[in-house]
């Protein structure tokens, strides 16, 4: 994969900055050159990520919110464009997965998944489409292999990154002759922090859990970071309505 264009002038706005992915997508924009907006609802791991994207001399806006209000996902669009100028692409990397048996599910967790996993990146792109216009930008969501096959005790989730997925297209076409890109990625399972948000629901069928291990072991995370840089940047300019997996073949068959 060629490495991302030269970002620098650029401005890049990123959800989830506080850790996992997140961060590592924002270090990836900020080596190629890109300021950084970093949206999360972690201050302290806001604070962390700010501190390393600041050592590599980019400019940087820290946002913290709660991105399942729909209203605050517009501010935080708002906030870095008056802070850049500018607006060249949106990463939509804030996500959230709980396991539950879908007959006990509570409202407010099915709720709050699909407000952050797929309402939440639809109210950023709408607020941001007007700016990435402008400048002929991107948008990057990260979708899963959850988007592609069913997953026990996880309705939720895999309901949202289908969503997602398949928003990207319904986008991709819709502005089929603007001058704004879509893409999505979609990563098999990391070793990031929302791994451990699991919450394993007692009573489960085990059986089920170990259809969707990785043979070839978990993803490394900055290789995730490195193509979402890369779809984000001018370099990708003919990717449009893709979403990539990077899954170690979990999805082959």
């Amino acid at each position: 994969m060629p490495a991302p264009a030269d970002m620098t002038g650029k401005a890049a706005l990123v959800t989830g900055g506080a850790s996992g992915l997140g961060r590592a997508t924002a270090l990836a924009l900020a080596r190629a050159g890109a300021d950084i907006c970093i949206v999360d609802r972690n201050a302290a791991g806001l604070d962390e990520t700010e501190a390393m994207l600041r050592a590599q001399g980019v400019q940087v806006l820290v946002h913290e919110t709660d991105l399942s209000i729909a209203e605050k996902c517009s501010y935080a669009v708002a906030a870095a464009h008056e802070k850049f100028g500018r607006l060249d692409a949106l990463c939509n990397v804030a996500g959230v997965i709980r396991m539950s048996n879908s007959a006990e599910m509570a409202i407010a967790d099915w709720n709050f998944i699909l407000a952050v996993n797929l309402s939440a990146p639809f109210h950023m792109i709408q607020s941001a489409i007007p700016h990435l216009l402008e400048v002929g930008g991107a948008v990057v969501n990260v979708a899963s292999t959850a988007s592609f096959f069913g997953q026990a005790y996880l309705a939720a989730y895999c309901a949202s990154k289908a969503g997602i997925a398949n928003l990207t297209k319904a986008l991709a076409m819709e502005f089929m002759h603007k001058p704004i890109r879509f893409n999505a990625v979609a990563p098999g399972g990391m070793a990031t922090g929302i791994m451990g948000s699991f919450g394993i629901p007692e009573d489960i069928d085990q059986t089920l859990l170990g259809r969707y291990m990785p043979i070839r072991g978990l993803i490394e995370v900055d290789q995730v970071a490195e193509m979402i840089a890369y779809l984000a940047s001018p370099a990708a300019s003919n990717y449009h309505g893709a979403c990539i997996t990077v899954d170690n073949g979990t999805t082959a068959g």
